[in-house]
């Protein structure tokens, strides 16, 4: 069963629940998987299905984030909104399972002691691993941590 089946089965169920909120996001998120899907003129991958929720996530906390603090019905409006469209996020990787692509990546580039210098290498190599998989800011932020 695809995203787009799943978000469609979702949205039924939340206009028999009569919840709007729900309805409304799912909605939403069905639009923006079937404008992908028209951009690229064939059904879209699981991965490029991802990407769109993920995009969406992020459009979403950059609005919860840009808002102004005395307007909490905004901010309570994409908290909800969040809730709903990370039930179909696909399972992020952990900080463990990033430091343990990291270390295999800078053995198998046969690198004893990681420095700054290296960072390019290192990042070149592991990025294509934990694509779709991984925040890339925080990838970063641990491969930073890492070679101090």
């Amino acid at each position: 069963m695809s995203k787009i089946d799943e978000i469609r089965a979702a949205m039924v169920q939340a206009m028999k629940e009569k919840d709007k909120e729900r309805k409304d996001t799912l909605s939403m998120l069905l639009a923006a998987l079937k404008n992908k899907a028209i951009d690229k003129r064939a059904d879209l991958t699981e991965e490029e299905e991802n990407e769109v929720i993920k995009k969406e996530i992020r459009q979403t906390k950059e609005t919860r984030d840009c808002a102004p603090t005395d307007r909490t019905d905004i901010i309570e409006q994409c908290d909800a909104r969040l809730a709903v469209l990370e039930e179909f996020a696909p399972e992020e990787m952990s900080e463990d399972a990033i430091h343990a692509a990291i270390t295999g990546v800078i053995a198998k580039l046969g690198i004893e002691t990681p420095t700054v210098k290296d960072k390019g290498k290192i990042m070149k190599e592991l990025m294509p691993l934990v694509k779709g998989k991984a925040d890339g800011s925080l990838v970063n932020k641990i491969v930073s941590e890492i070679l101090q």
